[in-house]
C-alpha cells in the first residue's frame, strides 16, 4: 500500500514523502496513529494544502519532546523481581513495565515508545531508548534487582547481584573465554608467520630457479659461440 507520510517514520522516510508499505501495518499502526495516509489523489492535494501547518506542529512537538528529553535522559527506574542465585528472573521485565516505571517517576510516556526488542530475562542495568518524537530520542537505565538494597549495590558495581558460587562461575567462564581468544589470537599469528615463511621460501626457491637458469642459458650462449669459431 502506498501511504503519504505525515511525520519522520525511521526507515521509511521524512514526512511528505510517498512510500510503500505492508497492508497490515498501514493500517494497524500508521494510519490509525495518524502518521500516514492513504496516497490517494485527494489526499496528496490535502497534505499540500496542509504542510504548513503540519510541519509547525511537527516543530512544536519535537521542542517539546527536547524539554522532556532535557529531563529524562539518563534517568534510572528500579525495578524489583524476584530472581533465583544465578540472577535469571522469575518471569521477564516488558515495555511496559519500564515505561510504568518512568511514569511513577514523574514523566508521561506510553509503552509504545520504550524501545525493547526482547524482554528482559535476568538480574542487572540495562540501557534503554525510550522515543519522545520521531526525532529526538534518550536512554534511560533500568535497575533490575531483588531488593532495593541490592539495586543500590548494583548501582553501586555496575554488575547483578549473584551469589558468591554463581558469580565465581561467571569469572572462571569469563577467564576461559579469555583464554580461548587468546589462544585462538596466538594460533593466528603463528600460522601468519608460517605463512610468511612459506612465501618467502618460494620466491627464494623461485629466485634460485631462476638463477640456474641464467647460468645455464649463458653456458649454452658460451658453447654455441666456440662452436662458431
Amino acid at each position: 500500500m502506498e501511504v503519504i507520510l505525515l511525520e519522520r517514520i525511521n526507515r521509511l522516510g521524512q514526512m511528505g514523502d510517498v512510500v510503500t508499505v505492508k497492508t497490515g501495518f498501514a493500517r494497524n499502526y500508521l494510519l490509525p496513529q495518524k502518521k500516514a495516509m492513504r496516497a490517494t489523489e485527494e489526499n496528496r492535494k490535502f497534505f499540500d494544502t496542509q504542510k504548513a501547518q503540519l510541519e509547525a506542529d511537527n516543530l512544536k512537538r519535537r521542542d517539546e519532546a527536547e524539554k522532556v528529553g532535557a529531563k529524562l535522559d539518563g534517568l534510572t527506574v528500579t525495578l524489583i523481581r524476584q530472581a533465583g542465585d544465578s540472577g535469571q528472573l522469575y518471569g521477564s521485565v516488558k515495555a511496559g513495565d519500564i515505561a510504568e516505571a518512568v511514569v511513577d517517576g514523574g514523566f508521561t510516556i506510553a509503552r509504545q515508545q520504550v524501545e525493547l526488542h526482547n524482554p528482559i530475562k535476568s538480574l542487572g542495568i540495562f540501557e534503554v531508548k525510550v522515543d519522545l518524537h520521531p526525532e529526538v530520542s534518550v536512554n534511560i537505565m533500568a535497575n533490575i534487582a531483588r531488593t532495593e538494597e541490592e539495586a543500590n549495590i548494583q548501582l553501586k558495581t555496575g554488575k547483578a547481584v549473584v551469589s558468591a558460587e554463581e558469580e565465581a562461575k561467571a569469572a572462571d567462564a569469563e577467564a576461559a573465554e579469555a583464554s580461548e581468544k587468546a589462544a585462538a589470537a596466538k594460533a593466528a599469528k603463528e600460522e601468519a608467520a608460517d605463512a610468511e615463511a612459506a612465501e618467502d621460501k618460494t620466491e627464494a626457491e623461485a629466485a634460485e630457479g631462476d638463477a640456474e637458469g641464467a647460468d645455464d642459458a649463458a653456458e649454452a650462449e658460451g658453447e654455441k659461440e666456440e662452436k662458431a669459431d
